[in-house]
């Protein structure tokens, strides 16, 4: 391998992040050394992790695969990681794979970590796959049906992602609802019927929440229709959330149910595996029009200063993408 150390980006302390440099030990049997072509930032988790916010309760469910470090920090956390095989195992060796792995420029995993992508992805849209992961988890949750009334609640990644999934459904009619007006080019460019809230279709069959806000669960709730489902996607941290579960929810018998991707559905997990789900994942990215979940990019050496923006919020970002410096 090239070289013998590697730059990580850590959390030092809630928003504060810097750049370090560590020891990167040879890949043993079994191994492999992967050089990081693109990292994607996931930015309601990693926000929350970046700011401090994730709950105590929580400091040990929350851990990603390869973290370093403990919560609230100093960490090194991260999951979204698309690179090239350089050593190690040798049927790998020269692969564009993806790994649940923290932002780092080079990274010593097993071999089995790592997942190739397929021929014909392209390593820059690969990013998005834990992001695809979590949208498949949630509409295995909500089990849509052929010709359903589907609201998703919003535009983000994984909302749009989900809204996608559901889409493809025959018969069915899927709105994403958002309170940005500029999410409606996303729609647009995915194939969905957008609408602002004021707006939004109502007696839904399934309604699915992704805004990461509470007036978004609660509008949400008012969109159902008798007897739906209301699918939780968004995880708020140490937020506590008010929701309206008097008035109608009672009588038009509502079921608000947690989406969470760190588990399967208990109707799946006889056959499949994690490692099926991220396949499953990778092969559904072939498909250029979701390029425009992809929203900007930067260089990985601009990460302390970019994270404080992107964990603040605003502006019309998606996914954020990271890329890497090519050898001299």
């Amino acid at each position: 391998m090239p070289h013998e150390t590697a730059t990580a980006f850590w959390t030092l302390a809630p928003g504060q992040g810097a750049l370090r440099e560590e020891v990167l030990a040879r890949p043993g049997p079994g191994e492999v050394a992967v050089r990081t072509l693109y990292s994607g930032i996931s930015r309601g988790t990693e926000a929350l992790v970046f700011e401090g916010r994730v709950p105590e309760s929580e400091w040990q469910r929350m851990r990603a695969p390869f973290q370093a470090g403990d919560f609230p920090g100093p960490v090194k956390y991260g999951y979204i990681s698309v690179g090239v095989v350089e050593a190690g195992e040798p049927s790998l060796i020269g692969r564009e794979v993806f790994c649940l792995y923290p932002h780092q420029d080079r990274f010593v995993v097993p071999a089995d970590a790592v997942t190739p992508l397929p021929d014909g992805l392209p390593a820059a849209r690969a990013v998005l796959a834990a992001n695809m992961e979590t949208a498949i988890n949630a509409v295995w949750d909500a089990a849509p049906g052929v010709g359903d009334r589907i609201a998703v609640v919003g535009a983000g990644v994984v909302g749009a992602l989900a809204a996608w999934l559901c889409a493809g459904i025959p018969g069915t009619q899927v709105q994403l609802v958002d309170v940005m007006p500029g999410r409606a080019a996303l729609a647009e460019a995915l194939g969905l019927d957008f609408s602002s809230p004021a707006s939004a279709r109502s007696e839904n069959d399934l309604v699915i929440h992704a805004s990461g806000r509470a007036e978004g669960l609660r509008l949400a709730l008012s969109l159902a229709g008798f007897q739906a489902k209301v699918v939780e996607m968004s995880w708020f941290g140490s937020a506590e959330v008010a929701l309206p579960l008097g008035e109608a929810f009672h009588s038009r018998r509502l079921t608000l149910q947690a989406s969470q991707v760190g588990h399967l559905p208990p109707e799946r997990a006889a056959r499949w595996d994690y490692r099926r789900r991220l396949a499953l994942a990778l092969d559904l990215l072939d498909d250029p029009r979701l390029d425009a979940l992809i929203s900007g990019e930067s260089d990985f050496h601009e990460l302390p200063s970019l994270m404080p923006r992107l964990a603040a919020g605003g502006g019309d970002v998606l996914c954020h993408r990271l890329h890497y410096p090519t050898p001299s």
